[in-house]
């Protein structure tokens, strides 16, 4: 199949040698520009996208997607088993959850830390969180007293600090206390750790315990009660309509929240990133598309023989102009397809190798997650070839009113 006219022009044009090499050191330095804009951009969406994706993921397994709650903490949600079965009902909802949680102190053989005691129901009942589903340590059979002390589950970090082991019994004080003939005094419970999860989400992960709903209610020296209905939905995206949908079924008393309005600080930052990044290193593109206007003027001085000849021969203005058109989207495809593959290439590879380390403590994270997407390529691509496009407008008009008869005067 014969390529058109104007493309087989362009590509002869691109491949032939130079009378000046400085038009073919910036052809090159084009193709780089593009690739290097293309590159840049696909690796920092990749980031971007592995820091929400990994966030989102570790956050979503300890906690809810929606979570029932007071308005006014008083003495907790009493009637919760009849508001779950009614919350079970309700559409798109996958999972209803009654948890009950407080702040207490966690004391072991080389440290002391607060923590958050988080009861959950037996996994008879109720799924059990994906915080749990794959422990670093020990197997979650339930909550059946271990050795006669009431199981908990600590998350690595705080098993860590606390210098807590397998099997070993840790000590939990509550803020609470209990009141004895000469007033009140901290009550110390024990309990036998079972588990050791690692989200790896450090935050979770450093302040984190799970427990029975009943130990932990004896811990808080609180009745039959919880504190938190939780809720996970078949979308996640769909939370906050969910959210607003159940109100009127919960009551006065107790209100609704969602993982995104909880999270909505940090998934903001997240997003504004995204489009700093998106507009900082986009500027490479621009400075690519500077170098394709210069090189493609320098082409058409180089040509002008060459585009006179051409129209003499019968070429009109549109194909002229195309032929240069063309020039400069080839410069971008080639470019851009290069781009791509390198971009894709470093952020599978520094994924898998984990090439970045980070302070858990600072960034919650111990390595910069990459999750390139495809739909990212997609649109860096077009930006990429519009660029050029853009750049090729001036340089192919230039070209497209060379006086024939001019140019060849004096050949």
């Amino acid at each position: 199949m014969a390529l058109p006219f104007e493309l087989f022009v362009a590509i002869r044009y691109l491949m032939a040698k130079r009378k000046q090499a400085v038009v073919s050191i910036i052809t090159a330095i084009s193709i780089l520009g593009v690739g290097a804009g293309v590159m840049a951009l696909v690796i920092a969406l990749a980031i971007n996208a592995g820091f929400r994706g990994t966030l989102q993921r570790n956050l979503l397994g300890a906690t809810a997607h929606v979570s029932v709650l007071e308005k006014e903490p008083s003495e907790g949600i009493t009637d919760y088993r009849d508001l779950i079965r009614r919350l079970a009902r309700e559409p798109g909802i996958t999972e209803v959850s009654p948890t009950l949680y407080g702040t207490v102190l966690l004391a072991g053989p080389l440290h002391s830390s607060g923590a958050i005691l988080k009861g959950i129901p037996p996994p008879s009942e109720m799924p059990r969180p994906a915080a749990l589903a794959r422990l670093k340590e020990g197997v979650f059979r339930g909550w059946e007293p271990a050795d006669g002390f009431p199981p908990v589950i600590l998350g690595a970090q705080l098993a860590r600090s606390l210098g807590m082991r397998l099997n070993s019994v840790v000590r939990v004080i509550s803020p609470q206390g209990e009141m004895t003939p000469f007033g009140p005094r901290l009550a110390e419970h024990r309990f036998r750790v079972t588990g050791v999860f690692e989200s790896g989400f450090y935050d979770l992960d450093s302040a984190w315990a799970f427990a029975s709903i009943p130990a932990v209610q004896r811990v808080l020296a609180v009745g039959d009660v919880v504190n938190s209905i939780e809720l996970r939905v078949a979308n996640i995206e769909t939370a906050s309509a969910i959210a607003r949908a159940i109100e009127p079924l919960i009551g006065p008393k107790l209100a609704t929240t969602h993982w995104m309005e909880q999270n909505r600080q940090l998934m903001n930052a997240l997003r504004m990133e995204k489009a700093v990044t998106a507009i900082t290193i986009g500027l490479i593109q621009l400075v690519a598309a500077l170098n394709i206007l210069i090189s493609l003027v320098m082409m058409v001085m180089e040509k002008h023989r060459d585009v006179a000849l051409l129209m003499a021969m019968g070429a009109n203005e549109r194909q002229i102009r195309r032929i240069f058109q063309m020039q400069g989207l080839l410069i971008g495809v080639v470019g851009a397809v290069g781009g791509l593959i390198a971009g894709y290439t470093l952020s599978y590879l520094a994924d898998r190798g984990r090439w970045i380390q980070l302070d858990e403590a600072v960034y919650a994270l111990s390595f910069v997650p990459f999750e390139p997407r495809w739909l990212d390529g997609v649109w860096i691509s077009a930006a990429a070839l519009l660029v050029s496009f853009l750049a090729t407008i001036y340089p192919a008009r230039k070209a497209s009113r060379i006086a024939p008869a001019e140019a060849l005067r004096y050949e």
